[in-house]
């Protein structure tokens, strides 16, 4: 299924990307007369194509249900990355080919071609262009690592924002003067279809979906659960909730409508099985928006957009033998998966400490009642802890690792180092299924949590799966509506 429909995304860009080659290609840009004729053709290709980039970049997370339960969001998130590097790439070459063309052409010189396409008045839009690529080139320049870790989540998206109005700029230059368009009135209708299909997929599936779901749920915060240092738990109810068709392993995109947190949207992985009345989500505090969940107060209205993941049973176990693996507050998604899940289950949960281990009370509870095993494996990574979780010692927890289908969630540090230990086990690629998450500075996209920062905590190789008698450390503070 998912291969499938990643093969129909691919055809369905590459059958437009190819028309746009034929209109470049049917308005005579492959017999240029001189050199400057050459380069403008190139700009128009390079600018055409941008533009259609463009289209795609704002369709990959426009959220459409059958792209994310076809593909994956977390395939969509690397396509919408790569496209984005050849649409800026495109724009930039755009821009540089054809100025450098026309000043050929007119026997300018560089900056008084550009004074002229400017302030001339010969070429329609391009002061709204020039704006629209100023406001794309800043999105970029948001988006290096090193600028997004200075910026909060909420300046950084305000910011991305502008992506949807440099593209609506860039309208005003493209018909008026692309030779293609202007030329051909069916190629210009043409172009006028994709940019209001795109407009229309957008405002149904972010503004108008959503919008709906809200009337017809009326999600509201019930109970906030204080499970730890720094880490609570949110049980939000509502009605019809089994028509949303949530199933353990998959997030949402939260939306708290109090004053603090209106204005920001976060993805949490749900923390237990929906069960028709309720979905729970946890988090912990590493990032602006999640430090201030613990001040959520019962009674707040909720938006909530999902579910979304292909980090689920249904989509991805093909074994009976099934080994979840679990890092941090990562045990979010896998504590939902465990509740439902039957058959020979084994279970690794790696924290740096004990205090790190969230719901270690209901997991033992779970191991009690079903009969499933559950590591804890505790200690920091370093030192004598670098060998915690290597392929030899999970061969110790889990002998049979090689048969299982295998379904892991972390930070991605952790995923890519236990992922690797897993094959060198033995475990098959398509039955390891990794879900990531990652914290860059104060953006957080935590669908399955985050990992602390590392601890002085020594290292041990294996607790049991529970401690009969022993008390838990703390009981969970509650406040409900």
């Amino acid at each position: 299924m998912r291969r499938t429909a990643a093969v129909a995304v691919y055809v369905i860009v590459a059958a437009n990307a190819a028309a746009i080659t034929w209109l470049w290609i049917h308005g005579g840009n492959l017999h240029p007369k001189s050199t400057g004729d050459a380069l403008t053709s190139v700009g128009r290709i390079t600018g055409l194509l941008a533009a259609y980039l463009a289209l795609v970049q704002v369709l990959l997370l426009a959220r459409l249900p059958v792209l994310e339960r076809g593909v994956g969001l977390d395939r969509l998130s690397v396509w919408h990355r790569w496209n984005g590097h050849v649409c800026i790439d495109l724009v930039v070459a755009h821009v540089v080919f054809t100025v450098w063309g026309y000043s050929l052409m007119d026997k300018f010189t560089l900056g008084k071609e550009l004074s002229t396409m400017l302030g001339g008045g010969v070429y329609p839009g391009m002061i709204t262009a020039t704006i629209g690529t100023a406001m794309l080139l800043g999105v970029v320049a948001t988006s290096v690592v090193i600028v997004r870790r200075r910026l909060s989540y909420e300046w950084w998206f305000a910011v991305h924002l502008l992506a949807y109005a440099g593209i609506a700029l860039s309208w005003f230059h493209e018909i008026p003067t692309g030779n293609e368009l202007v030329l051909d009135h069916a190629a210009a209708d043409y172009w006028r279809g994709l940019y209001l299909a795109t407009i229309a997929i957008l405002v149904a599936f972010r503004l108008v979906l959503p919008l709906v779901q809200f009337a017809r749920y009326r999600l509201r915060v019930a109970e906030v659960i204080d499970e730890g240092p720094g880490v609570v738990s949110l049980r939000i109810v509502g009605r019809h909730l089994d028509s949303l068709r949530a199933e353990p392993g998959q997030f949402l995109l939260w939306r708290f409508l109090d004053r603090r947190r209106i204005w920001s949207a976060h993805p949490f992985s749900l923390s237990a099985a929906p069960d028709g009345r309720s979905l729970r989500i946890t988090v912990k505090a590493l990032g602006d928006h999640s430090a201030r969940l613990a001040d959520v107060r019962p009674g707040t209205r909720v938006l909530a957009e999902g579910p979304f993941g292909l980090f689920t049973e249904s989509a991805r176990r093909r074994r009976d033998k099934v080994l979840l693996i679990a890092g941090g507050i990562g045990i979010t998604p896998i504590r939902s998966m465990l509740e439902n899940m039957r058959g020979d289950i084994a279970v690794v949960y790696r924290a740096l400490a004990d205090g790190d281990l969230i719901f270690r009370l209901e997991l033992d509870r779970l191991a009690d009642r079903r009969g499933l095993v559950v590591h804890y494996v505790v200690g920091d990574h370093r030192g004598a802890g670098a060998q915690l979780l290597s392929p030899a010692h999970l061969g110790e927890l889990v002998p049979d690792a090689a048969e299982r289908d295998v379904f892991l969630c972390g930070p991605p540090a952790m995923t890519a180092a236990i992922g690797r230990s897993l094959r060198h086990a033995g475990v098959p690629r398509r039955h390891l299924h990794i879900e990531r998450f990652a914290l860059t500075g104060r953006k957080e996209n935590t669908a399955c949590g985050e990992q602390p920062p590392p601890s002085s905590a020594p290292p041990h190789w294996h607790c049991p799966a529970r401690r009969p008698g022993r008390p838990p450390r703390r009981r969970p503070r509650t406040r409900r509506s």
